[in-house]
């Protein structure tokens, strides 16, 4: 017998019988802030127009979701790189394969949470992503101001009003929802003066009074998808 055929066959069979990528359903329990996930799965660390915040907090397992979350995460990705070439973006902390507690967090418990780093421009006004490193807690210590500047970095505004509206037509798109975003209100104005702002004051709920953390260097989002009791 030729080995290269006997080969080949067990490469085929192989092929055939893996899984495809993408194949693991989760299923999640309970609620965003008492709750927990099966079958969870990483995000990628980056593709052509994003990447995450810290390998580090990868490595501690911080950067899991629901699966149909990811499809979302990444169906919106796809749809920014027609919609908003060129600009680039960074999500943050997810939580964990397993979900529950998430410390120091008070949601982020059952899959369905996301934060995400605010879309920057430099002084030449070019897309930029925020520095997140540990001496700045990964980007969380970072603080704008009232008109969203920082240092050397702005708010891209338009970017970030780009990205929810990406968001929530990924989402209806999958069968799912987008919940409610948590958004700095003082920053929120200059959100809705974007050309996206209309569609995301007519489908999205966003938070209208100042949270525990200020959530000016990040908005957090949450999903709605079919889950069961805990």
């Amino acid at each position: 017998m030729d080995h290269r055929y006997l080969l080949s066959g067990i490469a085929a069979t192989l092929l055939l019988c893996a899984p495809a990528w993408g194949a693991t359903q989760s299923t999640c329990y309970g609620t965003t802030a008492k709750g927990r996930l099966e079958g969870g799965v990483e995000l990628p660390a980056e593709g052509p127009n994003f990447t995450r915040y810290s390998t580090t907090a990868a490595l501690l397992g911080r950067t899991y979701v629901h699966s149909r979350v990811r499809d979302i995460l990444l169906d919106a990705y796809r749809r920014l790189e027609t919609s908003a070439p060129g600009m680039q973006f960074k999500y943050a902390e997810t939580g964990f394969a397993e979900g529950g507690r998430f410390r120091p967090h008070k949601t982020h418990q059952n899959g369905l949470s996301v934060d995400f780093m605010v879309p920057a421009v430099d002084a030449e006004g070019h897309s930029v992503e925020l520095p997140t490193h540990p001496f700045n807690k990964f980007g969380y210590a970072i603080e704008f101001d009232a008109e969203g500047r920082f240092g050397e970095y702005r708010i891209d505004f338009p970017a970030m009003a780009a990205h929810l509206a990406a968001l929530h037509r990924a989402a209806l798109a999958e069968g799912a929802e987008v919940w409610r975003v948590i958004f700095d209100p003082q920053l929120q104005p200059r959100l809705f003066a974007t050309a996206d702002g209309a569609y995301l004051r007519q489908h999205l709920q966003f938070s209208t009074r100042r949270s525990w953390v200020r959530h000016d260097e990040h908005y957090h989002v949450d999903f709605v998808v079919p889950c069961r009791p805990m």
